[in-house]
């Protein structure tokens, strides 16, 4: 990737979570790109749980805790400007559940979200896991691990 390849990328921390910006940041610059994107704003605000459980409640009238929620804010044809929110502590727990580092687990939903903001969906559920979404996604990740690793 180009070393500034126009886009300006937010990382909002809420919570007094140690975690590196510039890795998140990265995440999201990485997947922009892969996707064809020049440019674009994103704004990425880490969340606790009631943050995202309420955002949760509020737009998709779901109850509880989620990991991402996407907003994206550009029209067709237009540079990618998007919102992404992240529930830390969800994030947290699945990555505990899943055995995997939460060094991996963050990027992923960076990328998740990052995809949502280009127009990409998955269907609810197990589903989900056999989607273009989620194999793109881990595409992304898998590239994204082996070139900022740890």
């Amino acid at each position: 990737m180009p070393p500034d390849p126009g886009f300006e990328i937010h990382v909002n921390n809420l919570g007094d979570w140690r975690v590196s910006e510039d890795r998140l940041a990265e995440a999201c610059r990485g997947a922009l790109f892969s996707e064809g994107q020049r440019l674009g704003e994103v704004s990425i605000t880490l969340l606790d749980d009631d943050g995202i459980r309420s955002m949760n409640q509020e737009y998709f009238r779901k109850k509880g805790p989620t990991d991402v929620i996407a907003f994206p804010l550009h029209g067709p044809g237009e540079p990618v400007l998007g919102d992404i929110y992240l529930g830390f502590e969800q994030a947290r727990r699945q990555a505990s559940e899943l055995g995997i580092p939460l060094e991996e687990e963050l990027p992923r939903l960076i990328i998740h979200g990052v995809l949502h903001l280009l127009g990409y969906q998955h269907p609810d559920g197990e589903e989900r896991l056999g989607s273009e979404m989620f194999h793109r996604q881990e595409e992304l990740l898998k590239d994204f691990l082996s070139s900022f690793p740890g």
